[in-house]
């Protein structure tokens, strides 16, 4: 057995296998403690990596009316509410002449492109050279943004930071097959996290005084932080690619000489996590229909949740609200992430395995805001508030469910190509919801 304090276990080699009961060592309990410490330090580390990895995303799509604004915020930051001006076009809604439904598909599209391809390519790059690519774009992101001085230059930094969380999300939850399951809860509450945190410090920030562009200036330490977890946070276990360059492991097993293994697990176990082997077109495509249950549903959640966010928020404008309307927009945000956050964090409480029944919800909590927006019968901001919270609730437990159930469902072989392929629905879903709440924005904006 190794010395004490080491976190791995020596394997007998095949030779020495009849020995192994007498091999046994009193001092296994310390080595149980501190392989509880791993799974700790692997928890923190997919945390933080979901945190950092929708970060960007979740800054820029609370942006949105800035950014179409060309970052341009009233006296005060918008703190200080301003005389109402009417629009050039008269209609009753404070319309933009672009739809932050433009922005959502800047940030959503190259998402899009990346997880359709990516699950049948993916595997030719190191995941230590796609957290690298992650941390550069989604850096680049907000430099591009802060200095940015037309919608055009505005779009193109949208566009890095969907680069990054679309690569990030692929990649990451690919990784957590080589892990215990516990890191599925952890990466889905660090994307909830990204939610509230992001939302929430682009609010809390510009409400302090600081400008948009300095306030996505400070944003650009999250990158560092993705690549810090990546590097030195996780401990892998045998059997998952390193935290290096290494695609993924080579050695079987069974190789004459001794390996290591996790106090915890048995070997039949580390064989299916270190084998993952490469599956036929035919072998993915059947994987493919077999998710369509969860796929399915998760992309009308999502799509009902986005339309609601880019096509309906800057439309439910409170004129006689104590917040301006570039406010109004950033609550709406910041109330739909704390949601997310509380229903993804809930995994451990509470499972749903019926994900069709939060799709049938949120769509008719799209259809009732939709209505809202129309006649424009609600009497106050707060009953809003309510709707964009419980919104959140059941995007982020959509979220969560699928892939505990994909991970918990999936054949050993298949699960790290289920997990990376699942999280198309969503951004199909977001896409979708994107191209059309344009039209639907235009629709209402042009009405007097």
């Amino acid at each position: 057995m190794g010395p004490a304090g080491s976190l791995w276990q020596h394997i007998p080699s095949d030779s020495e296998e009849t020995g192994e009961d007498e091999d046994a060592s009193p001092s296994a309990e310390p080595e149980t403690t501190l392989d509880a410490c791993s799974q700790w330090r692997n928890n923190v580390g997919f945390w933080l990596l979901g945190l950092c990895n929708n970060f960007a995303y979740v800054v820029m799509l609370s942006a949105a009316h800035d950014i179409l604004s060309h970052q341009k915020v009233p006296a005060g930051n918008g703190t200080e509410p301003t005389p109402p001006s009417v629009p050039a076009n008269a209609s009753r809604y404070d319309c933009n002449a672009i739809s932050t439904g433009a922005v959502l598909l800047a940030d959503i599209l190259p998402t899009l492109l990346i997880k359709f391809s990516a699950p049948f390519c993916i595997h030719l790059l190191p995941y230590g050279l796609r957290v690298i690519i992650c941390v550069i774009t989604a850096w680049g992101s907000f430099l591009v943004v802060a200095f940015s001085t037309c919608t055009v230059q505005s779009l193109a930094g949208v566009v890095l930071a969907s680069i990054s969380s679309g690569l990030g999300e692929i990649t990451f939850l690919a990784l957590t097959s080589f892990f215990d399951s516990a890191v599925v809860s952890a990466w889905s509450s660090g994307t909830g996290g990204a939610g509230l945190l992001g939302a929430l410090s682009y609010l809390g920030l510009t409400e302090a005084g600081l400008s948009p562009q300095h306030t996505l200036l400070l944003m650009t330490i999250v990158p560092v932080i993705m690549q810090a977890s990546y590097s030195f946070v996780l401990a892998p276990p045998p059997g998952a690619p390193r935290c290096g360059w290494g695609k993924r492991p080579q050695k079987s097993l069974r190789s004459p000489s001794s390996t290591q293994q996790p106090l915890l697990e048995n070997k039949a176990t580390l064989q299916n996590k270190a084998q993952s082997p490469q599956l036929s077109l035919q072998e993915k495509g059947q994987v493919v229909k077999g998710l369509l249950k969860y796929l399915i549903p998760l992309a009308v959640v999502y799509f009902a949740e986005y339309f609601i966010n880019q096509g309906l928020f800057e439309l439910l404008y409170f004129h006689k609200a104590p917040f301006t309307h570039a406010q109004q927009y950033r609550w709406y945000q910041m109330l739909y992430q704390a949601g997310v956050f509380v229903s993804r964090s809930s995994a451990t409480c509470i499972r749903i395995r019926h994900i069709w029944l939060l799709a049938v919800l949120q769509c008719l909590n799209m259809v009732f805001l939709s209505v809202a927006v129309s006649k424009m019968f609600l009497p106050s901001i707060y009953i809003v508030f309510a709707l964009v919270l419980y919104e959140g609730l059941l995007g982020g437990a959509g979220y969560v469910n699928t892939f505990h159930c994909i991970s918990e469902k999936s054949k050993p072989e298949h699960r790290e190509f289920a997990m990376g392929v699942a999280c198309i629905a969503d951004t199909l879903g977001i896409s979708l919801s994107g191209a059309v709440a344009i039209p639907i924005h235009n629709h209402f904006c042009r009405l007097p």
